[in-house]
């Protein structure tokens, strides 16, 4: 049976995300870079494998503490959400809105996703000098 982490603490966590592709605005780059910047000092590592899907069955499986990602379609994500929520995770909009409207994701275990999505709304955009 897939069981999410029991993990409490974000220095603990490992943390999975997406990386924006070629051809996404430089202001989503900037953003994503931003919210690196604010997530490594915090937690104990950041995974990137490149599917969402199979990025939330592995926090679904309790392999990652949690995962984020914007700007993805429905059928990247609507199969995930389902496994997190039926291991025992939470999934929620980034920001607070619709995940499958929006694409921005954030799942992780009850006590590991306000931490999480805090940092990430708190972020600063990053320009490199």
């Amino acid at each position: 049976k897939l069981r999410v982490a029991t993990r409490r603490k974000l220095e603990e966590s490992v943390i999975a995300t997406g990386t924006p592709w070629l051809g996404k605005s430089e202001d989503a780059h900037v953003r994503f870079a931003g919210e690196i910047a604010s997530m490594t000092p915090v937690c104990a590592g950041i995974r990137r494998y490149g599917s969402a899907a199979l990025d939330l069955a592995y926090v679904a499986a309790g392999r990652f503490d949690g995962f984020w990602e914007r700007d993805l379609k429905p059928w990247d994500i609507a199969a995930g959400i389902v496994l997190v929520r039926e291991a025992g995770g939470v999934v929620e909009e980034i920001e607070g809105g619709d995940v499958l409207t929006t694409g921005n994701i954030l799942a992780a275990n009850e006590d590991i996703l306000p931490k999480v999505q805090e940092r990430i709304r708190k972020s600063k955009a990053f320009r490199p000098s």
